[in-house]
């Protein structure tokens, strides 16, 4: 979904303003130590033990279903992992500063991304099955680019790139075999290739939209640009499935439903109807090779839920029975073998796979996880809570309860923030939940407005002047957390990254004391010089969720609204987390917010990070940056450690 880009923002270095070469300090750079398993403390385990659950990501099988491969950050940075579907030792792929995607290739080798220390600067590499060879096919440049989609035949492939201006996202598609990329689209704002024609040249091409997007098919041959969707009202065109014969596509939309429903696009007769109204919002589509199985999961106050149809019947069929979490789906490039890696906290994430050709309906693993020394059907799994903010909004949460309390009183809460906006609270394993509630700490886990899963209306409760709502939603969540009874209300700690982080330091600043600490990951400090400086990917949205920043109203309101204008306030203990390569939400934006913290005389703990970016990703950095945070909430909390 488009708006998932408004994750975090791009901002220059030279936002940090006056003062701040006074930060970092040289204590704020973390020097983290090498990795090593720090031994139970009155019984209380290390986070070690919680980050180095294995759960493999972006998993995928290859073009002939032969093989299977996924991230890993086993070895400390993220790298790429394989072995046979029929079972046998996982094999390291690859090696540097890590691997940010994965993509099946052409039969017998793999397509990955790879930036450099979090700059996403993507270079596009061609590796083997056995990871014997290597070529570069897209060399690494200052460029921002995106991975869009194959030809059925696997010989080309379509991305997005900003290589011709430094500002629009044009599309390119690349040869294989010559290495040889061709710009096919000149885009003004953001045009992103999403699923390509088999037997055709026609590729479906989503144009960002705001809190949603328009829907192109761009010919790859000629450059035409025919538009498909364009609607007055904003809406979402996803999860795009071409049939096999290239007549149609399957795809979610919310165009003319609150909630996301599935339909056919026929593109002879330029006719979208639709099939099934799930009745909640979709999170993905997939169809199988052959055309016969289409399969689709429903987000449910979080959890996500598989279905699937016999379209040859028309009837829906049985489905595995799959940990209760988060899943997506995929299938293999030549048969109806479904690849599932589903996610639940005491599972931690595993992948499966099911051939939807056999008899029976079952799920094989092929990848478990790896969770050394520590017991995973010990983990909490999270309950749905719902309450509504001060003007009827619907707020949703997960909650974590500990199951025992260090002090013997009601357990603490930490209330958790999610980016996005764009995004929801998933019942996964997460390792810093889980490791924050077996040390006695309750998470509410917080859907504010604007998070998506919950529908269209809500989604776009938080566009434009009606941000200025949603940190009014934290204070709700804090008073509906005092009143039931099953935490202490009196110790609220709130935090979160990218747009949670934004959201935390905005939070301290309207409610200085609602809130005994927060903890800031990557987040915004000055919306003003966050949209005047948004990364290309980021400006084709901002315009129609926040509107035009040039217009003297529009500055006005973010100028305001900015956590910067509001630091004198913050009295409220925080710790401050960044990457210094962060190249959406730039570490200058931490910068100065903690100047301005000390400056005015306030407590606060930097964390800036020399070798990360938007996020933290090197094992050793995540242990050392979450047993921090976890002393610093216990010290908040006046829990013993």
């Amino acid at each position: 979904m488009m708006r998932a880009l408004i994750l975090s923002l791009l901002l220059s270095s030279g936002a940090a303003g006056a003062g701040a070469a006074q930060t970092p300090r040289p204590e704020d750079i973390v020097k983290a130590e090498p990795v090593s398993l720090a031994p139970t403390q009155d019984g209380k385990l290390d986070v070690t033990r919680f980050l180095l659950v294995q759960s493999p990501r972006g998993a995928a099988l290859s073009a002939e279903g032969t093989h299977i491969a996924w991230i890993s950050d086993i070895t400390g940075s993220p790298q790429i992992w394989t072995m046979p579907v029929s079972g046998g030792f996982p094999d390291q792929l690859t090696y540097g500063s890590g691997v940010d995607w994965l993509e099946p290739g052409p039969s017998g080798h793999w397509l990955y991304g790879a930036d450099t220390d979090g700059d996403e600067r993507i270079g596009m590499h061609l590796l083997t099955i056995d990871g014997n060879k290597e070529r570069t096919i897209v060399e690494k440049s200052p460029a921002f680019r995106s991975f869009g989609a194959w030809s059925r035949d696997r010989r080309r492939f379509a991305y997005s790139s900003t290589e011709r201006n430094g500002t629009d996202f044009d599309i390119y598609v690349t040869d294989v075999e010559t290495g040889q990329s061709r710009r096919v689209y000149d885009g003004k704002g953001g045009f992103y290739a999403a699923a390509w024609q088999p037997g055709g040249d026609l590729i479906a091409v989503n144009e960002t939209r705001g809190g949603g997007n328009n829907l192109h098919l761009l010919n790859a041959a000629t450059g035409e640009m025919t538009t498909v969707f364009e609607p007055k009202t904003i809406a979402e065109y996803s999860s795009i499935a071409w049939k096999p014969d290239g007549s149609g596509f399957y795809l979610s939309t919310n165009q003319s439903s609150d909630y996301h429903e599935i339909a056919f696009y026929d593109v002879g007769r330029a006719r979208l109807e639709t099939i099934i109204k799930p009745g909640f919002d979709v999170g993905q589509i997939a169809l199988s090779p052959d055309g016969r199985y289409l399969v689709w999961t429903t987000i449910e106050t979080g959890f996500s839920r598989l279905h699937a149809r016999d379209l040859s019947t028309g009837h829906d069929i049985p489905v595995p029975k799959l940990p209760s979490g988060t899943m997506s789906v995929q299938f293999a490039g030549e048969r109806p073998m479904l690849l599932i890696s589903a996610n639940s906290p005491t599972t931690a994430g595993e992948v499966l796979s099911w051939d939807m050709s056999a008899k029976d309906v079952a799920a094989r693993v092929l990848v478990p996880t790896d969770a050394p020394g520590l017991d995973l059907s010990q983990m909490v799994v999270p309950e749905p809570v719902r309450f509504a903010a001060r003007d009827g909004a619907p707020l949703t949460g997960l909650l974590y309860l500990p199951t025992t309390s260090p002090d013997g009183r009601k357990p603490p809460v930490f209330m958790r923030i999610h980016g996005g906006p764009s995004a929801y609270a998933t019942p996964g394993f997460s390792a810093d939940i889980q490791y924050y509630v077996a040390r006695g700490i309750a998470v509410l886990d917080f859907n504010y407005r604007g998070s998506t899963g919950q529908g269209k209306t809500f989604e776009q409760l938080n566009d434009r002047e009606k941000k200025v709502d949603e940190v009014g939603d934290l204070a709700d969540a804090a008073e509906w957390l005092r009143k039931s009874g099953r935490v202490d209300g009196t110790r609220i700690a709130v935090g979160g990254g990218s747009y949670g982080g934004y959201l935390t330091n905005q939070a301290l600043g309207t409610y200085p004391d609602m809130f005994v600490a927060g903890v800031s990951i990557v987040g915004v400090s000055d919306w003003v010089t966050a949209l005047e400086q948004a990364s290309p990917g980021l400006k084709a949205a901002d315009k129609l969720e926040f509107g035009d920043i040039a217009d003297p109203k529009v500055r006005a309101f973010f100028a305001k609204l900015s956590p910067i204008n509001n630091v004198a306030k913050i009295s409220t203990p925080m710790l401050v987390m960044h990457g210094a390569n962060d190249p959406r939400d730039p570490v200058a934006e931490s910068d100065r917010l903690v100047e301005g913290i000390r400056a005015n005389g306030g407590t606060v703990t930097y964390l800036r990070f020399p070798d990360e970016g938007h996020g933290i990703a090197r094992l050793a950095n995540r242990v050392h940056g979450y047993r921090r945070i976890a002393a610093f909430l216990e010290d908040r909390f006046g829990l013993s450690r």
